[in-house]
């Protein structure tokens, strides 16, 4: 075998380069498209066109549309023959260095990367002085892989083709069209799947634009036989995962008015950055009481388009890149009734870990689930931010001087949560006196007194009905139920006759829960302050009204976990105790308490 030169070993074949380049991670069709439409804003566009044509194929056993083609037009300042050029260029552009960080754009890779991980040809009009004026090149992924061309054509003027002068609309005397064909990597192959995708999409990343009149998007679809006829026809909507602008795609009655209200003022956030002052905007909302007023409303239009917008917004120069999910309660319906949005500027790239596709931010992301997963220990630890801050920095983690905006929305989102649970509180199975579990202990216990079993709360079962729901209601309020509820459970307890109340409360101490007979009734209380609560109980708990099959077997998983923990922690504290009578008795209170569950189970179930 020859021995090779160093330059042939590492010399990779622009075929193999192109072909890779394809597999560039964005996450669907949309998310490509969306990069054809940011080169639109920032050339100043007011009116960007997405035109989807499709042709009727054969298939086995039927006839069907397929996308054959797709289009982007815009009416921004257009391009001339040098910057045309260098627009289907990977790497290269006008915005890369730090000083021309002054929009949505940036990177040098948008309309190259995008277009070829979607079809293998992309052609490109642009004029600034008119469309008899337009200057014209394309990349083509079959040519360079065949050897044909290794560079991009030079640019010259060429007529646009009639089918997209007949689909367009509004054409500037400046402006630009790009062209995909030869589709092969399409997630959604027809027109209406894209537009539907896309319009929810597209309509969030754009929503400041969109709403502040800066820009207009239409979305068509026709057949390449008619490019003048539409059988889609459409123009995005905002679509505001803070529900605080009016006008949206949210569904009636929150299309014309806002779904949520703000949480408090918009905190503003200054980010040294090399040598720099930046602000970042974190703003907040959540749902208006009238908008959960019923017990369903996670089912209503509005609550399902809400579900679709989960997370904290991350939005770069008004262009939101994702929705993050690090902080969200995967199991809650719940969390679809609140809104984060984070805002920076272009010049926090680095910091922020922008992604070349700007469809992540990932620095930011990764000290969310940091700040997530480890808040607790890091309390615990007795550290101060500033000290856990400091420590980063001293590791040389970039993340520093994000942590304090993190812990600060981890803080706000707790806040939130409990507003939206008080939104609906008198509403779950707890508040209706569910109590089938209490019946099937009263009769559990009535066998076991019949067996001669005496307990403490007993001697008081002789008192009038009144005299109990007094006693009963006494006991509530002290341990710090509202009078009112105190009153409609110690009235149910009694009038059905029920040796148990089991409800929840916030109480001092290490206890789980805590027993306190009071007027012939056995009253549990399960503590809301312990994390098994949380964690077991309240996952449990939660209406799953809203819940998918993923959300459900999310709660479901968590509250094993809860459960197992709980178990855990008895043979921990069993096995810390001294060998000896102390042992011994916890032994017997587990295996006691053990006999009498046995009965009131198999009494239940």
């Amino acid at each position: 075998m020859t021995e090779k030169t160093i330059d042939e070993q590492t010399y990779v074949p622009a075929s193999l380069a192109i072909e890779a380049m394809r597999d560039n991670g964005y996450k669907n069709t949309a998310y490509a498209v969306a990069e054809l439409i940011d080169n639109s804003i920032q050339a100043e566009s007011n009116y960007v066109q997405l035109l989807c044509a499709e042709k009727e194929e054969e298939l086995a056993s039927r006839r069907t549309k397929r996308i054959k083609m797709i289009a982007v037009l815009d009416n921004g300042v257009g391009m001339d023959a040098e910057v045309l050029m260098k627009a289907l260029q990977f790497g290269n552009g006008t915005r890369l260095g730090r000083s021309n960080r002054s929009g949505i754009g940036r990177f040098g890779m948008g309309l190259p990367a995008s277009s070829i991980s979607q079809c293998k040809r992309v052609d490109v009009w642009s004029w600034q002085n008119g469309l008899e004026n337009a200057y014209h090149t394309y990349l083509d992924v079959t040519e360079i892989k065949n050897g044909i061309t290794k560079t991009i054509p030079q640019p010259s003027k060429k007529t646009i083709p009639d089918i997209w002068i007949q689909a367009g609309s509004e054409f500037g005397k400046t402006g630009t069209l790009i062209v995909w064909s030869e589709i092969d990597r399409l997630i959604w192959y027809k027109a209406s799947t894209l537009i539907d995708n896309s319009e929810l999409l597209i309509g969030r990343m754009y929503r400041k634009f969109l709403n502040e009149g800066k820009t207009r998007i239409r979305m068509a679809a026709f057949n390449v036989e008619n490019p003048d006829v539409f059988y889609i026809e459409k123009e995005a909507l905002p679509n505001d995962p803070c529900y605080i602008m009016s006008q949206t795609s949210c569904p009636d009655p929150y299309n014309n008015t806002p779904l949520f209200e703000p949480f408090g003022e918009e905190a503003r956030f200054t980010v040294n950055f090399h040598n720099e002052n930046h602000d970042v905007m974190v703003r907040f909302s959540y749902a208006k009481d009238e908008a959960r007023a019923k017990p369903n409303a996670g089912s209503t239009a509005y609550g399902k388009h809400a579900a679709k917008n989960i997370g904290i917004s991350i939005v770069r120069a008004g262009r939101e890149l994702e929705i993050d999910q690090s902080m969200v309660i995967q199991y809650d319906p719940t969390e679809r009734w609140w809104g984060v949005e984070v805002e920076f500027p272009p010049a926090l790239d680095e910091l922020m870990g922008v992604t070349n596709n700007k469809q992540s931010a990932r620095n930011f992301t990764e000290i969310m689930a940091m700040v997530e997963r480890d808040m607790d220990s890091i309390l615990k630890s007795g550290k101060s931010l500033n000290l856990v801050k400091a420590e980063l920095e001293e590791e040389g983690d970039p993340r520093g001087p994000l942590l304090e905006i993190a812990v600060f929305i981890y803080n706000q989102l707790n806040v939130i949560r409990k507003l939206l649970k008080a939104q609906t509180k008198g509403m779950k199975s707890d508040e209706r006196y569910d109590t089938n579990a209490e019946k099937a202990a009263t009769d559990m216990t009535d066998q076991r007194k019949q067996q001669g079993f005496v307990g403490t709360s007993d001697k008081d079962e002789g008192k009038s009905p009144e005299e109990k729901k007094e006693e009963i209601t006494n006991e509530l309020v002290e341990s710090g139920i509202e009078p009112v509820i105190a009153e409609q459970l110690a009235a149910n307890t009694v009038a059905n006759n029920l040796k148990y109340l089991f409800t929840k409360t916030s109480l001092e101490g290490d206890a789980f829960f805590t027993v306190r007979p009071r007027g012939g009734s056995i009253n549990v209380y399960l503590n809301t302050r312990h994390p098994a609560f949380d964690n077991l109980v309240e996952v449990l708990d939660e209406s799953t009204d809203d819940c998918d099959a993923k959300e459900l077997g999310g709660r479901l998983k968590k509250a094993s976990e809860g459960l197992k923990l709980l178990l855990m922690a008895w043979a921990r504290y069993e096995d810390e105790l001294p060998d000896g009578l102390m042992k011994e008795k916890a032994q017997e209170a587990r295996s006691d308490w053990g006999r009498i569950a046995k009965g009131f189970l198999r009494g239940y179930f």
